[in-house]
């Protein structure tokens, strides 16, 4: 008896540890999805960011008045790579409505690291908008941020109001950004 009383709190650790997001280890993997509490807090500045892509660099102070999204990808992520055509349509869908989008490309592996690999994903997946390497994880630290692919949406005064982690949630984040963008009107 007193065996098995002992091996429920060891049964009870590894169910709890194989349901954790970031585990890439079995196929629920791939639709885990974690919502993010509505903050309303003021969105960090962009900070260590480099090699800006299809934009010049830009800050969160200076994009005040605009919707922003910042997606935090890698490339190498296939969770972050399932998302993007999805972020790439609402880019198309808003980008002309006062919407932005800033990619921070932060690198879990040491290959992900390179410009050029960065562009070529950029080229192959049609990425139009603003995208920086974020090679030393400064932003991702600055937003506290904890997973891959990561949406942050920040409204026309600078404050976070919603973010999503994983994939999905795509309706959801559409309405977000259209309720934002006609609340301006």
């Amino acid at each position: 008896m007193r065996r098995s009383i002992m091996s429920i709190p060891v049964i009870a650790l590894a169910l709890i540890a194989s349901t954790l997001p970031g585990r890439s280890d079995d196929a629920s993997s791939a639709a885990t999805t974690i919502q993010i509490a509505e903050t309303k807090a003021a969105a960090p500045e962009f900070t260590g960011l480099s090699n800006w892509q299809n934009s010049g660099p830009l800050t969160i102070a200076g994009l005040r008045g605009k919707v922003v999204m910042v997606n935090f990808w890698t490339y190498g992520c296939v969770n972050c790579v399932n998302t993007l055509p999805h972020v790439t349509k609402l880019y198309a869908k808003y980008k002309d409505k006062g919407f932005v989008i800033v990619g921070v490309h932060t690198p879990e592996f040491p290959f992900e690291r390179s410009t050029s690999n960065v562009q070529a994903a950029l080229k192959r997946h049609g990425i139009t908008y603003p995208v920086a390497q974020d090679n030393n994880s400064a932003t991702w630290n600055a937003y506290r941020n904890q997973y891959w692919p990561a949406q942050y949406i920040v409204d026309q005064s600078g404050r976070i109001v919603y973010s999503h982690a994983g994939e999905g949630a795509y309706d959801e984040i559409d309405r977000t950004v259209g309720k934002l963008l006609n609340a301006q009107s």
